[in-house]
């Protein structure tokens, strides 16, 4: 994706409230990554279709966006069905910052009838293990400064590398003496099949589930979570248990790199991974 493209980052969903005649009502809210261009639109349930989205973008701007993010499932389908119709290419990420902010500013409108309302929860299925022909031969949990994490990879010939310039420790405002914490999958002869997999999946977060079989789950996609380990061991879970601390401490900031061994000669692919 290049810095010149027009993006729009956009939810089309139904909220807590009704009409006169007790219809659910659907909002659709459309900003820009900055968060300076807003426009909203609301429109009864049985008018929420493809035609009344494809109307509502067109009045937006007069310039329509080359790209529209989305991170919630249901309103994928729809938003992608007028994407086609006007040309727009619409984006599956979980990473929409600047659409997820004004959400969160709105929640006291739309909790009115005293019932809490989150506008950013999405149902999530239950992990399912990673599937069994991808996995690596071991793993081990890691960490790096965060001042030395851009350089140990942005300028190494990765065939797969995912790290966004947000996502950058300079960026996020972490010292560089803060420890980063990760983990390491050696992959073998299928670390690069491994890999593409992973990329395919859209990486999101790597997280530690506490629990008698203790594990780590991948958040990926828009709402995707696999299984890539489980252990009970208590080595294991210290480990663990400080992979989770390191995590606080970093802002949420992690890695996970794959890599066919411990020659620490070649990697194949490296992500940068925040919690939301």
């Amino acid at each position: 994706m290049t810095n010149d493209k027009l993006i729009w980052q956009a939810d089309f969903y139904r909220r807590p409230w009704r009409d006169d005649t007790g219809q659910v009502l659907w909002e659709l809210l459309i900003c820009d990554r900055a968060g300076n261009f807003r426009y909203e639109a609301i429109c009864p349930q049985a008018a929420a279709n493809a035609s009344w989205l494809v109307e509502q973008l067109q009045l937006a701007a007069s310039q329509l966006p080359d790209i529209i993010q989305v991170f919630r499932p249901q309103s994928l389908s729809l938003i992608a069905t007028a994407g086609q119709k006007l040309g727009i290419t619409v984006e599956p990420t979980r990473r929409t910052e600047a659409l997820k902010q004004w959400l969160r500013s709105r929640i006291p409108q739309y909790s009115t009838n005293g019932e809490p309302y989150n506008p950013l929860a999405l149902d999530k299925p239950p992990p399912v293990p990673l599937p069994e022909n991808l996995w690596g031969d071991r793993w081990r949990f890691a960490s790096l400064p965060a001042g030395d994490l851009e350089a140990a990879f942005k300028d190494r010939p990765l065939p797969i590398l995912d790290m966004p310039e947000s996502l950058l420790p300079l960026n996020l405002g972490l010292a560089s003496t803060i420890a980063v914490p990760g983990v390491i999958i050696y992959g073998d002869r299928k670390s690069m099949q491994l890999a593409r997999w992973l990329q395919a999946a859209q990486p999101i977060a790597l997280k530690y589930v506490p629990g008698e079989l203790a594990g780590l789950v991948l958040e990926a996609g828009l709402a995707d979570r696999w299984v890539v380990a489980t252990f009970s061991d208590s080595e294991a879970i210290a480990s663990a248990q400080t992979y989770a601390q390191r995590q606080q401490q970093s802002q949420g900031l992690h890695f996970l790199l794959v890599q066919p061994d411990d020659s620490g000669m070649t990697y194949t692919g490296f992500w940068l991974l925040r919690d939301e």
